[in-house]
Formats: C-alpha cells, structure tokens, sequence
C-alpha cells in the first residue's frame, strides 16, 4: 500500500520553501567593505595637486623672489623673500614709488637662452616656484619716474621729479646722497627710470646711461609689484610707497610735460580770449 503525499500548507505558494532557503539567518555576515586605498594614493593627489596650483599661482598671481644683492638696503636685505604681484598692472598703472622686479634680458643684459636640457628647465622651474634659484637677469628696484616725467639729480642735494624735489630719508640706505652721479632726462614713452634704495651700492639706471633707452627699462619687462616681505619672519612687513610719492605737485607738472602741443595750444589761446574779452568789458565801462 503506498504511502499518501502529506498535505501542503493551505497558503503556501509555490517557491516559498526556496526563497526561505536563501534568506540568510539573523544575525548572519554583513556586507563586504569596500577595500580603503592606499594612503601613498591620496599623498600623491595632495602632492600634484599643490604643485599644479603653485604653477597656476606663480603663472598669473603672484611669485616669490630671493633678494641677492644690498642695493636695496634696507629696505630690502640680502637673503629677504619677497612676494611680487603679477596682476596689480592689470588694474592700475605702475606708480613712482613702486618695488618692482623687471628683467634686464634683451634692455640691461643680453637675452638669456633657455637651457638646451629638459630636466635643467624643470629643476629652474621648480626652484623659481620658491624664490631660491640664482638672480638671473631679474632686478629688484624702485621706480622713480615713470613716461613723461623729467627726473634730474641733484638740485640743492635732492632728486628732482617734474621739478618736485623728493624727501627720500625714509627709504634711502642712511647715509647715502641721493647720488653720485648728475643726471638729467625725461623717460620716454613705455619706459621707467628706477633706482636702488642703497644709492652708493646700486647698478641701476643711472649706471645704464649708455643702454637703449638712457638707462631706463621698458614697462614690458616689469614682472610686478613687490608687496610683501614674507621671510625671515623676523622681517615680514607690507612694501608701501612712501609719502614724497604722493606729492600734488608730481602729477600736476607730470600732466602739463606730457600733454599734446595741440592742448597746450588751444589752453593758450583759450587764456588769452579770456584776457581779450575781460580787457574790452573794462574798457567799455570806462
């Protein structure tokens, strides 16, 4: 007699048995962790990253400069790290009284070349990031005229700007004359007439006379403004253009140098008109 089937489960439906199968059990294994990358991964993001944004930094922003030399004594010394500006001329004009670094290459020096070697580039290029590669051609001096302006040296012991003598005790090296040297030109268009702050150690353009352009350097060479001074921390203080600078009178005879003939020519007769006319009212009053 064969033995009869067991009933099913009223409810039960079909591949409910299975599915209970393959429920895991309370409590059973969670799910896997995703593997943690390895931390040389994340320094080397951290890594490229940085340098990228230095370069990007360096390129349109700003840069670092060693000071190599005394001829901006004291207000720079040799050994100071400076910050330079790259965007500041993108905004306003270079003004007298501004920290510049320029490059000689081509007006003071010769055009330096490239170095023919790849891996000398890019050690020059890194080390430039810090502001401790060797000076080069680039120059750290302050701008004393600027397009226009008729600068001399020396009326009554001083450096002459449009005819404005300058108070220059606040940044010259103590001690030093306001220079050796006469000198006696009004910078052509585009170009800078600068000088160190340690007048008697300084090649700058008094020194360059003989040089296209009578010493002065072209606006183009200018790299940008030096702002800051961020090393040694002992040392660390802004670069401001010092009060001689902002003289009315700079500006006013600087206007009146660089205006067009044809302006002056019509101010004049403009004038004179002036003159006519009130002369004549007088005269029919009397």
């Amino acid at each position: 007699m064969e033995p009869e089937p067991s009933p099913a489960a009223p409810d039960a439906e079909p591949g409910a048995e299975a599915a209970a199968e393959q429920d895991p059990p309370e409590g059973g294994a969670k799910k896997k962790k995703k593997p943690k990358r390895p931390f040389w991964r994340d320094l080397v993001v951290i890594v490229v990253a940085a340098l990228v944004l230095t370069i990007l930094l360096k390129a349109f922003v700003v840069q670092v400069f060693s000071i190599p030399s005394g001829s901006m004594e004291n207000t720079l010394l040799p050994g100071d790290r400076i910050l330079v500006s790259k965007i500041v001329y993108r905004f306003r004009p270079i003004e007298r009284g501004d920290i510049v670094v320029f490059s000689g290459a081509g007006s003071w020096d010769p055009a330096t070349p490239q170095p023919s070697n790849e891996f000398v580039r890019l050690w020059d290029d890194a080390t430039n990031l810090v502001g401790i590669s060797a000076p080069g051609t680039d120059y750290v001096k302050r701008v004393i005229g600027v397009p226009g302006d008729h600068v001399a040296c020396c009326t009554n012991g001083h450096v002459t700007v449009n005819g404005v003598a300058l108070d220059e005790t606040s940044y010259i090296y103590p001690g030093d004359a306001p220079s050796a040297l006469q000198f006696n030109i009004v910078v052509p268009p585009g170009r800078l007439w600068v000088m160190g702050d340690n007048r008697a150690d300084s090649d700058d353009s008094r020194y360059r006379m003989s040089s296209p352009g009578e010493g002065t350097i072209p606006e183009s060479a200018v790299v940008g403004r030096a702002f800051v001074i961020i090393w040694p921390l002992s040392r660390i203080s802004d670069l401001p253009i010092p009060n001689t600078f902002k003289q009315a009178g700079l500006t006013t005879a600087a206007a009146v140098a660089t205006a067009p003939p044809a302006a002056l020519g019509g101010a004049t007769a403009v004038a004179a008109g002036g003159v006519l006319f009130w002369r004549r009212r007088r005269a029919g009053r009397g």
